[in-house]
């Protein structure tokens, strides 16, 4: 995952400034939290994110390509 730095809060600003981390959003339309150091949590516009766009089939195609290249080579030890 590449993750601009600019779009990066802690969960101790998030708690700290929230209005800051909404504000942030509204400018670059999602923020990554980290916590520990780790992105944890996506904060995101709904309004302006594709993926709250997509209908149910589009999203259920979405979820099984993931679980198929996930699970690919079981899929494959399956089929024989």
């Amino acid at each position: 995952m590449i993750i601009d730095t600019n779009n990066i809060l802690s969960v101790s600003e998030i708690n700290h400034n929230f209005s800051k981390a909404m504000h942030k959003v509204d400018e670059i339309g999602q923020v990554i939290i980290f916590k520990n150091n780790k992105p944890k949590y996506l904060f995101t516009d709904i309004e302006n994110n594709p993926v709250f766009d997509l209908s149910d089939d589009e999203k259920i195609d979405v979820v099984a390509k993931r679980v198929f290249t996930r699970y690919k080579n079981a899929f494959l030890e399956l089929a024989k």
